[in-house]
């Protein structure tokens, strides 16, 4: 299922996810202007494991350079495919998850997802010497968040099937998000495996990473509030 909406209108202004969004698509405009010279850009500003679990092992020298590769390699991306659909996921979902933890707040918690991404990356794929990149971790926490608010706000969504894409219908947030959340636990595993080729190159480990770290840092940033606005998966099930 491809989410293409939600019916789950925000109480306040939000524009933090709008300045991510822009953002991402600028560096990716600028990517696009580099030509023969991404793949030195990529070689330089994606994140290793190796350099990280060095970090994690005493090298203190290394903090800087992880640190920084780890914030500009959030807003990096490696095809059309990629950026698209994480900047679907990102309009979708974030705007309600900072409506209710606020712009800063909101804005820390994108930031603190990701480098949980990367985290959990180095982990699973500790000599990997491979640059990853791209917004997918942090996007999985937002996705996190999202399911522990709005669990039953109504999400419309297409199958990526020829002739039945043409078609639209609603499902609860929770059903979407776990449904996707199985698909990253399943190429994650194969990771570890000899299945490890099919996962064409995706980072799944920091996409389930990303989500873990959103789970447990919504517990911290979210806020009290009245009922959700939003109108249940019930209510349209019953139109």
């Amino acid at each position: 299922m491809i989410p293409i909406g939600d019916r789950n209108p925000t109480r306040n202004f939000v524009f933090i996810n709008y300045v991510l969004l822009l953002a991402n698509i600028a560096v990716f405009v600028y990517e696009l202007q580099l030509g023969g010279r991404l793949d030195t850009f990529i070689e330089r500003w994606g994140v290793r494991s190796p350099e990280v679990i060095a970090l994690l092992g005493g090298q203190l020298s290394m903090l800087q350079p992880v640190l920084l590769k780890s914030l500009v390699s959030m807003f990096l991306h490696g095809g059309w495919l990629h950026i698209i659909f994480n900047m679907l996921f990102l309009w979708i979902f974030g705007d309600n998850v900072e409506d209710n933890f606020g712009s800063f707040g909101y804005l820390i918690f994108y930031v603190l997802c990701g480098f949980g991404a990367v985290l959990a990356q180095a982990f699973l794929t500790p000599s990997a010497d491979i640059p990853s990149i791209g917004a997918s971790g942090a996007i999985s926490g937002v996705l996190a968040a999202y399911l522990l608010l709005y669990p039953r706000a109504s999400v419309r969504a297409i199958l990526p099937i020829p002739i039945l894409f043409l078609f639209s219908f609603f499902v609860p947030a929770w059903l979407m998000i776990i449904v996707w959340f199985g698909g990253q636990l399943l190429n994650g595993y194969a990771v570890l495996t000899n299945a490890a080729e099919m996962t064409g190159g995706v980072a799944y480990g920091a996409h389930v990473g990303g989500f873990v770290a959103g789970l447990i840092l919504t517990f911290f940033f979210r806020r009290s509030q009245r009922a959700p606005r939003y109108e249940s998966y019930q209510y349209y099930r019953q139109r």
